[in-house]
C-alpha cells in the first residue's frame, strides 16, 4: 500500500532486496524475483514501486492476471509483449486463436527469442501480477523463460498468494538469481502513520492500536477501514470502540472473508464451523463436517493464522473479537442450523462430552437428544452452572411436550428410549415428564424460586399417583418455597393425599408434613407425629421436628417449643439419608422456635450452623434463610448495625433467587434495623421502593406491616402506626399465631398509643383484657357473682359473644385464634355452669354488658 507520497509502510527490508536486484539488472546480471502473501498484503505496491527504481531506459512490460482471462491461452503473454510488438519481436510471438496458442516447446523458444530481442540493447523488467490466475501455457511460459535468463539483463518479478507460492517456486528450482519475498504485516508504528495520513491529524492511540488489531496490519485492509471509518465521522481525536468494532466487523466481512470464500473454500468454510460451533471446536469434528479431512483441515487452519483470522493455538482462538461476528453476519440462519444439527449428531456418535453435544442441540433446535440433555443438566448442575442446567432440562421437557417422535441421543431420528412419540407407554412418558420436572426443579431452587413453585406444582399435578408425587415433591421441600401462598400448595395438597393412604412412606410423609407446618397448616399431623415417635431422629424426622417445634412456639407453647427445637440442634442419628433441605426445614423451624420462646443464644447458634451448612451444600436459598433468621436475632438483641449487614445480604440474595417474599421479608428487617440506627427516613425510602407482598406468606405479610408501623412510629405518624400494627396482629391471629414474641406488635402499639394519649387503649393491648365498663346504665348494687370468676380475657370473649359475634370474629376482633377462642368459651361455660352461647348473656347478668 502507497502513502500519498509513494512511500511504502514498513517495507524497507523488501525495497533494499528489490534496489539490489536493479543493481544487478543495471550490471547486466538477472534476477527472478517472486512476492508472497494473502490477499490485501502489499504485493502490488511493491510491484508498483519497482519502476521508479529502474535504470532510465529501461523496457517495462507488465501484466495482471485474473480469474476470468484464465481461460484463453496466453492471455497473460498477450498482455506483456502487445505494447512491443511491432517494435522488436517482429510479430513472432504466438497469439490467442492461432495454431501456436498451445504450451509447445517450439512456442516458448519463440518466445524466449523475443525476450532475448528486446534485452539485446537496453534492460528489460517483466512484472506480472497474481501470477496465480495466468492461463496454463503463459504460466508454463513464465517458469520457462526464469530458468534461462543467465547473462541477459532481465528483472523478472511476479506476485503470488500464500497458497500458490510453492507451486510456481518448485517449477523453478534451485536458481541461483531467485528471491524470495514474504511481506509482513504492518507494524503498530507504521498502522499509526498511515492512519494519522488518512486522517490527516493524530489520532488517538487506541483508536490506532484498535485498527492494528482489527486489520492484523493488512494495508488493504486498514485502507478499507479507515475509508469507513471517515465516512462514519468517527472522531479520530476520541473515538468510542463500541463504534469502531461493528464498522471493523463489516471491513474484515467484505475484504479478507470475501477474499477466502471466492479464492480459499477450505479455508472459508473452516472458519464459517468455528464461528458457528466455537473456536475450540475438535479439529477432527471439523474434518468430519466439511468431509474434507484432518489434513485438509489442518491445511485451512494454516491458511487462517497466516490470514491474521486465526491465533495459531492450541486452542484456536479468532485473533479478535469482531472477527466472529463478521463470519457469523455472513451466513444465513438456515445454514447455522443445519450445521448446529449435524455437530450435534456428529458429537453423540463420537461420544463427545454431552454439554457439548447439548449446546448444539439447543441452537439446532433438534427434535431428538432427551438422554443427552437429561446428562448434561445433570453435568451443568454438579459444576454449579444452574443456568445451563436449566436451559438443557428445559428443553428436554419441551420434547417430551412435542408431538412426533424425537429421536434417539444419537441422532438418528427414531430411536428408543429418548423419545416420547405417540407409540410410548403414557406411563413411561409421565414418569419421564415427573423425572425431569423434579430434576428442573432442584435446579431452579439455586437461581430462580419461583420458577421452582411452578415445577413444585407441575409435579403435584402429576397422574402417577400420591407416593410418587410426594417422592418427587420431597426432593424440593425447601422453607424458602412456603414463603409464598402459591408454594405452599403443593405440598399441602400431597401430604393430605399421603396421610390418607393405609401405610403412607415414612420419610416422604415426613418431610411434606414439615413443609405443611411451616405453611400453617396441620395437614397429615398427627400420622407424621406418630410415624416420627416411633422411630430414631433421622434427618426427615429432625425436619418435622424443626417445623413442629416453630408451630408450638407461634402458639406460645414454650416448653413443648424448646424441647423439640433442641432436640433438632443435638443433630439427626443419620445425616446422610436426605438432601440438604432436609436438614435446612429442621434447622429453621428449630431457630424460629428458640427465637420466640426467649433463647436468642441458642437460636443464634443455629442460624450460624444454617448458613454454614447451606454455604456448603451450594444453597443459596438456605443461606438466605439463615441471614434473614440471623438479622432478627440481632435485631431483638439490640445490635442494629450487624443487623442491616444481614438483611441487606439477604436482600441481594433474594432478589438473585427470584423470590419476591423473601425480598419484602429481608426489607422489612432492614427498615427495622435502620429505624434502629437512627434512620428513619432511609427505612421509609427503602420500603416505598419495595413491591408489595403479593401471596407472601401471612407471617412475612405480618412483619412487613410492623416495619411500616414501626417507621411510622419513629416518624411521629402514631395514628398510621396503630393501624398497621393492629392489622399485623390481625393476619397473625388469622394464622394461629399468638404468641406475642413471634413479632412484637402489642408492645409497638401499646406505644403509639400511649403518644395519642390513650392509655386504657394501651393497657387493653398489651394484655388482651377489655376496659373495665362503668358508668350509670351498670347496676353497682347487683354485681354478678359470676362475672368476677372470670379472667379479662374470658371476660372480653364473652362480652363479644354476647354481642352477637361468632368465634371467628371473636378471633380476628382480639387478634387470637378461633381455637383459643373456643378454648376461653369452655371455661367461660364451665366457670358459668351453662352449656351454650345462647345462655351466656343470662349467666352473666342482665345489666352485666354495656
Amino acid at each position: 500500500m502507497h502513502s500519498s507520497n509513494g512511500d511504502l509502510y514498513h517495507r524497507e527490508r523488501e525495497t533494499a532486496l528489490l534496489l539490489e536486484a536493479v543493481g544487478e539488472l543495471a550490471l547486466g546480471r538477472p534476477t527472478v524475483a517472486t512476492v508472497h502473501g494473502t490477499r490485501g498484503i502489499g504485493k502490488s505496491a511493491l510491484l508498483n514501486a519497482i519502476p521508479g527504481m529502474l535504470p532510465p531506459h529501461t523496457v517495462v512490460l507488465r501484466a495482471r492476471c485474473h480469474p476470468s482471462e484464465s481461460q484463453f491461452p496466453y492471455s497473460m503473454v498477450s498482455q506483456l509483449f502487445d505494447p512491443v510488438l511491432g517494435q522488436a519481436a517482429g510479430g513472432e510471438v504466438p497469439v490467442p486463436g492461432t495454431e501456436e496458442a498451445r504450451p509447445t516447446h517450439e512456442a516458448l523458444l519463440t518466445l524466449l527469442r523475443a525476450t532475448r530481442s528486446l534485452a539485446v540493447e537496453r534492460p528489460v523488467a517483466i512484472l506480472v501480477d497474481d501470477l496465480a490466475y495466468a492461463d496454463e501455457p503463459s504460466l508454463r511460459w513464465f517458469t520457462y523463460i526464469a530458468r534461462r535468463l543467465d547473462n541477459l539483463p532481465v528483472l523478472l518479478v511476479a506476485t503470488l498468494p500464500t497458497s500458490a507460492a510453492a507451486q510456481v517456486t518448485d517449477d523453478l528450482g534451485p536458481l541461483p538469481y531467485l528471491l524470495r519475498m514474504w511481506p509482513e504485516p504492518l507494524c503498530e508504528t507504521c498502522t499509526t502513520a498511515l492512519v494519522d495520513r488518512a486522517f490527516d491529524s493524530p489520532v488517538d492511540q487506541e483508536l490506532a492500536a484498535l485498527c492494528h488489531t482489527l486489520t492484523h496490519g493488512n494495508p488493504l485492509v486498514l485502507h478499507d477501514l479507515v475509508t469507513r471509518l471517515r465516512r462514519t465521522h468517527v472522531p479520530p481525536g476520541a473515538p468510542d470502540p463500541d463504534q469502531v468494532l461493528p464498522i471493523g466487523s463489516q471491513a474484515l466481512s467484505e475484504t479478507v472473508l470475501a477474499w477466502l470464500a471466492e479464492n480459499e473454500p477450505a479455508a472459508s468454510e473452516l472458519l464459517t464451523q468455528l464461528a458457528v460451533l466455537g473456536p475450540d471446536t475438535d479439529p477432527a469434528v471439523c474434518g468430519a463436517l466439511s468431509r474434507r479431512g484432518e489434513v485438509h483441515e489442518q491445511q485451512a487452519r494454516e491458511t487462517l493464522i497466516r490470514a491474521g483470522l486465526l491465533e495459531a493455538g492450541p486452542p484456536a482462538r479468532f485473533a479478535h473479537r469482531a472477527v466472529r461476528p463478521a463470519v457469523l453476519a455472513r451466513v444465513p440462519a438456515p445454514e447455522r442450523l443445519e450445521l448446529h444439527g449435524r455437530a450435534a449428531a456428529m458429537l453423540a456418535r463420537l461420544g463427545a462430552p454431552v454439554r457439548q453435544t447439548a449446546e448444539h442441540l439447543l441452537k439446532a433446535g433438534c427434535g431428538w437428544g432427551l438422554d443427552v440433555l437429561r446428562g448434561a443438566g445433570d453435568q451443568a448442575a454438579g459444576a454449579g452452572d444452574h443456568e445451563s442446567a436449566a436451559r438443557y432440562l428445559r428443553r428436554a421437557l419441551a420434547l417430551l411436550e412435542e408431538p412426533g417422535e424425537p429421536g434417539d441421543s444419537s441422532g438418528s431420528g427414531s430411536g428408543s428410549g429418548s423419545g416420547s412419540g405417540s407409540g410410548e407407554d403414557p406411563t413411561e412418558r409421565a414418569e419421564s415428564f415427573l423425572d425431569l420436572t423434579v430434576r428442573l426443579g432442584a435446579v431452579e431452587l439455586h437461581r430462580d424460586l419461583d420458577a421452582c413453585v411452578r415445577q413444585a406444582a407441575a409435579a403435584a399435578d402429576s397422574p402417577l399417583g400420591p407416593v410418587r408425587r410426594a417422592e418427587a415433591l420431597a426432593r424440593l421441600a425447601s422453607p424458602a418455597l412456603v414463603a409464598r401462598v402459591e408454594g405452599a400448595q403443593p405440598f399441602v395438597r400431597v401430604c393430605s393425599e399421603l396421610a390418607a393412604l393405609p401405610s403412607p412412606p415414612r420419610g416422604q410423609l415426613l418431610r411434606l408434613a414439615a413443609q405443611s407446618l411451616l405453611t400453617g397448616h396441620r395437614s397429615g399431623l398427627r400420622r407424621a407425629a406418630r410415624l416420627a415417635a416411633g422411630s430414631p431422629w433421622d434427618t426427615p424426622a429432625l425436619s418435622f421436628g424443626g417445623a413442629l417445634a416453630a408451630a408450638a412456639a407461634a402458639s406460645g407453647r414454650y416448653g413443648t417449643a424448646r424441647r423439640m427445637a433442641l432436640r433438632v440442634a443435638a443433630g439427626p442419628g443419620d445425616a446422610a439419608d436426605g438432601p440438604a433441605s432436609a436438614s435446612t426445614t429442621g434447622l429453621v423451624g428449630a431457630a424460629l422456635a428458640l427465637t420466640w420462646t426467649g433463647d436468642l443464644a441458642g437460636a443464634a447458634a443455629l442460624a450460624e450452623e444454617l448458613i454454614t451448612i447451606a454455604r456448603a451444600a451450594d444453597d443459596l436459598a438456605g443461606v438466605l434463610l439463615g441471614r434473614l433468621i440471623r438479622g432478627d436475632i440481632r435485631h431483638r438483641q439490640g445490635e442494629a448495625a450487624a443487623a442491616l449487614v444481614d438483611a441487606d445480604t439477604a436482600l441481594r440474595l433474594a432478589r438473585r433467587l427470584g423470590g419476591s417474599a423473601l425480598a419484602c421479608a429481608a426489607v422489612s428487617n432492614a427498615a427495622r434495623a435502620l429505624v434502629g440506627l437512627g434512620r428513619a427516613d432511609e427505612a421509609a425510602a427503602l420500603l416505598a421502593d419495595e413491591p408489595p407482598a403479593g401471596d407472601a406468606h401471612p407471617f412475612i405479610k405480618a412483619l412487613s406491616l410492623q416495619a411500616q408501623g414501626t417507621v411510622a412510629a419513629a416518624r411521629g405518624e402514631h395514628a398510621e402506626a396503630v393501624g398497621l400494627f393492629l392489622d399485623c396482629g390481625h393476619r397473625l391471629a388469622l394464622r394461629g399465631i399468638t404468641n406475642p414474641a413471634c413479632v412484637t406488635w402489642r408492645a409497638q402499639a401499646a406505644q403509639s398509643y400511649l403518644a395519642l394519649g390513650e392509655e386504657s387503649a394501651a393497657t387493653t393491648i398489651l394484655d388482651g383484657a377489655p376496659r373495665e365498663p362503668g358508668g350509670a346504665s351498670r347496676s353497682a348494687a347487683a354485681p354478678a357473682p359470676e362475672k368476677a370468676l372470670l379472667s379479662p380475657a374470658e371476660l372480653r370473649v364473652a362480652e363479644l359473644v354476647v354481642r352477637g359475634c361468632s368465634s371467628l370474629e371473636v378471633a380476628e376482633k382480639l387478634f387470637l385464634s378461633k381455637r383459643t377462642v373456643d378454648t376461653h368459651l369452655g371455661r367461660i361455660y364451665r366457670k358459668l355452669g351453662i352449656h351454650s352461647r345462647h345462655e351466656l348473656a343470662g349467666a352473666l347478668g342482665e345489666n352485666a354488658l354495656v
